[in-house]
């Protein structure tokens, strides 16, 4: 009779445990607090994505969702809190493309593999860029000078092992061209540098040089986004221009690796919609960035992708 006891109280308190189990599967968020951890500083771009991205998120989810900045090594200290927290779907990374990046350059050992993504919000395109008084009128003109003059064509780009570093990079691994990459303290004395005469083009976005684009300092030869950038809606893609070249910035949002699937398919329905939102739609616009959503599945095989490209390219640079 003891042994039937024992056996049927085992057998209510494993009921008991898979209830409980399932109940906080169903009830999740429920009214716990969700967090996402930018890896920049308060105020830049990623930040301020984040933050519109939370405020709709929490219309989406219906709980309070918080945003926390967690700086230093190019992002990797604050994507390393994220990876090591619990995987329970209440501590999210916004996801910079240097999430593909920072294995390479050897800043750590973190990857977007460590992660499984729940939406991409936005990408932000790099374009090559000239000066209007410059004798190339169109990308191959550039390409075909580059060629005749290895090295003689100074590119400029926001650091070493930068994206924008990588485009011109990039560039010369699908072109078959070599440049001398000159490395500013961001794409803003890049710019500076270009417009003095001082390199001969720049890779950086459109945003970035669209002041010098309607003064008519600049012309923009090529965009190596995926799709047209809407700040020079008339320039062609790489891609149209049958050169299979696509490097791009752009910002996601991901959860550790090992979350559980139903909490990610809950994080990622909700993503969409706060993406997808009038307000995520027009803070974009207004930054110069292009709205681009993508679902979590697809972008984990977008970072995967990019990941194998990059580990590939970047040690040639280093």
């Amino acid at each position: 009779m003891k042994r039937v006891l024992m056996t049927l109280l085992v057998l209510v308190c494993v009921f008991a445990l898979f209830a409980e189990g399932t109940q906080e599967k169903q009830e999740f968020p429920g009214k716990k607090q969700i967090n996402i951890i930018v890896p920049y500083s308060a105020g830049g771009a990623s930040d301020t994505t984040a933050r519109i991205f939370a405020s709709e998120l929490e219309k989406a989810i219906g709980t309070t969702v918080t945003v926390s900045n967690v700086t230093g090594a190019s992002g990797a200290i604050g994507l390393t809190q994220v990876k090591n927290s619990k995987a329970d779907g209440y501590t999210l990374a916004y996801m910079p493309v240097e999430s593909t990046m920072l294995r390479a350059l050897g800043l750590t050992k973190l990857s977007s593999d460590d992660f499984s993504f729940i939406g991409r919000a936005m990408t932000i395109p790099a374009a090559v860029t000239v000066r209007a008084d410059s004798p190339w009128k169109t990308f191959d003109d550039f390409i075909n000078y580059a060629k005749a003059n290895p090295g003689k064509v100074r590119v400029g780009n926001s650091g070493t092992g930068s994206i924008w570093h990588v485009a011109a990079a990039s560039i010369e691994d699908k072109c078959g061209v070599k440049f001398t990459h000159v490395p500013f303290d961001g794409a803003a004395p890049a710019v500076a540098a270009l417009l003095g005469g001082n390199i001969e083009a720049v890779t950086v976005s459109p945003s970035e040089v669209k002041n010098n684009i309607d003064s008519g300092d600049f012309r923009i030869l090529v965009i190596l986004g995926e799709n047209r950038s809407s700040v020079a809606p008339n320039v062609l893609t790489a891609k149209e221009m049958k050169i299979d070249i696509t490097i791009q910035g752009w910002g996601g949002f991901a959860v550790p690796k090992g979350t559980p699937q139903n909490v990610i398919d809950i994080l990622e329905a909700a993503a969409k919609t706060a993406i997808n939102s009038d307000a995520m739609k027009k803070l974009l616009v207004s930054k110069g960035y292009e709205h681009a959503y993508l679902s979590g599945a697809d972008m984990d095989k977008q970072a995967a992708k990019e990941l194998a490209y990059y580990d590939m390219l970047i040690p040639k640079l280093l």
